[in-house]
């Protein structure tokens, strides 16, 4: 029992320095220069690495909250993180350097596994971040430079806030590796966001759901740029049920992208990065999304 404690011990300290270091070197070699400032007066003893990493480090620790992980922190990790400020003080540096989290999600995804990755298959889908639920997000205002009114089809749902875009590439039995990364304001329509990447898609085939079917599309991407587009069959207007031929693309498509379900799942599971109710502004909203994205990544990139 004594020898399964301190392992446990060895365990939490080996990954929250592995995770210290490992934001030290992309902050030295890049990050820096998205957290400039031009105060004379700026404190840095309590440096900008150890805000990001003790963000990431309370989410991977499945703290929700900023409050939570400040308040883990403090209770059992001062020893570690001496010099840190108050909860305001913390929550005020975090929303300063809210512009790393992005490329910080850049770099962790050239460390992802390519073991077993089939680049010729991609798998594509949307997943919705609530500030808001109805009937709040009607009067919701938060963020509007990016966030605003949607309704998640799936899930029967209209909600304020704003959709994560992920472009996996499969691996069989295993969750993807994410290649594309995108948010958008919740109205946005899924198949608007791929027409915007779709130039970059050249070779492959790739794996939708309904919002994606558009025949001119299929057409286009596959006399252009050899990409052919998998959808599950939609129903002509007043038809009642599918030929069997339709049925059968229908869930052959569907068993193929459920992967992706299952790694927006397990992007849920480890951060709760759709429940966004806490957020206050537009910068609390990126380092909500791109701070849990980035957390993610990281258990994805480095749990071995």
């Amino acid at each position: 029992k004594k020898r399964l404690i301190e392992r446990t011990i060895m365990d939490w300290e080996y990954r929250l320095i592995r995770l210290y270091v490992q934001i030290c070197h992309y902050y030295r070699r890049d990050l820096w220069g998205y957290c400039q400032r031009m105060s004379n007066h700026s404190d840095l003893s309590f440096s900008d690495e150890e805000v990001i990493c003790i963000y990431l480090y309370g989410i991977i620790e499945k703290r929700r909250t900023i409050k939570d992980i400040y308040d883990f922190t403090h209770n059992h990790l001062l020893a570690l993180f001496p010099n840190l400020p108050s909860y305001e003080g913390y929550g005020h540096r975090l929303n300063q350097i809210s512009g790393v989290f992005i490329p910080l999600v850049s770099q962790l995804q050239k460390e992802l596994p390519t073991e077993d990755v089939l680049q010729s298959i991609g798998l594509m889908d949307s997943m919705p971040i609530s500030l808001a639920k109805a009937p709040r997000s009607t009067s919701a205002k938060v963020a509007p430079e990016l966030a605003n009114k949607g309704y998640c089809a799936s899930k029967g749902l209209y909600y304020y806030g704003v959709k994560v875009h992920l472009l996996g590439l499969r691996r069989p039995g295993r969750l993807p590796v994410p290649e594309y990364i995108g948010v958008t304001p919740a109205s946005d329509h899924d198949l608007t966001t791929f027409r915007e990447i779709q130039p970059y898609l050249c070779n492959r085939e790739l794996f939708l759901d309904k919002a994606y079917a558009d025949e001119l599309l299929k057409q286009e991407a596959k006399t252009q740029q050899n990409l052919v587009l998998w959808t599950p069959v939609k129903k002509k207007k007043g038809q009642r049920q599918l030929q069997v031929g339709d049925q059968w693309l229908s869930t052959a498509v569907s068993r193929v992208r459920q992967p992706i379900e299952s790694l927006f799942n397990w992007i849920e599971e480890k951060t709760g990065i759709q429940s966004a109710s806490k957020v206050r502004s537009y910068n609390g909203l990126l380092v909500h999304l791109f701070g849990r994205l980035a957390a993610a990544l990281f258990i994805m990139a480095f749990s071995s």
